[in-house]
């Protein structure tokens, strides 16, 4: 049925936890699994209202972008995933943008997602969660923890 699913982490404590349940349903369907995560994009992100901003020292954007991927195949090892799993690392003006383009452009047909995050679950299932579930070209699962 899956051919080829997304596991979109946020590196939250419970992110083996989900990692775990995606890699179960690619090995029942026999499916590729990819690991994404997404860096929102801080210069645009933060747009209006922070005018101080620039008197910070510039915001090392591909500092960020490395440690998570170094953190995403920390991840894919302590899961135990092979050399064949895929590991995305995308910058984008938000979370549910990452994970919807990364979706399509890799022609995913399950996308896994944990049933909150870093900032509680009320905030994500209002936000990213739900964004994700009512925009995705695909299905998508939301693992309770």
């Amino acid at each position: 049925m899956y051919q080829h699913i997304l596991f979109a982490t946020d590196f939250s404590d419970a992110a083996q936890q989900v990692g775990k349940r995606a890699w179960e349903i690619a090995q029942k369907y026999g499916a590729q699994l990819s690991l994404l995560h997404v860096v929102e994009d801080v210069n645009i992100s933060l747009g209006g209202g922070y005018e101080l901003l620039p008197v910070l020292p510039d915001l090392p954007d591909e500092a960020l972008l490395q440690e998570a991927r170094t953190a995403l195949g920390d991840l894919a090892r302590r899961l135990g995933l092979g050399e064949d799993t895929q590991l995305w690392v995308v910058s984008a003006l938000s979370t549910k943008e990452g994970i919807l383009g990364a979706a399509r452009e890799h022609n995913v047909d399950l996308i896994v997602v944990g049933s909150h995050g870093r900032h509680g679950l009320a905030l994500l299932l209002g936000s990213t969660a739900n964004a994700v579930l009512h925009s995705a070209p695909c299905d998508v699962l939301a693992v309770r923890i």
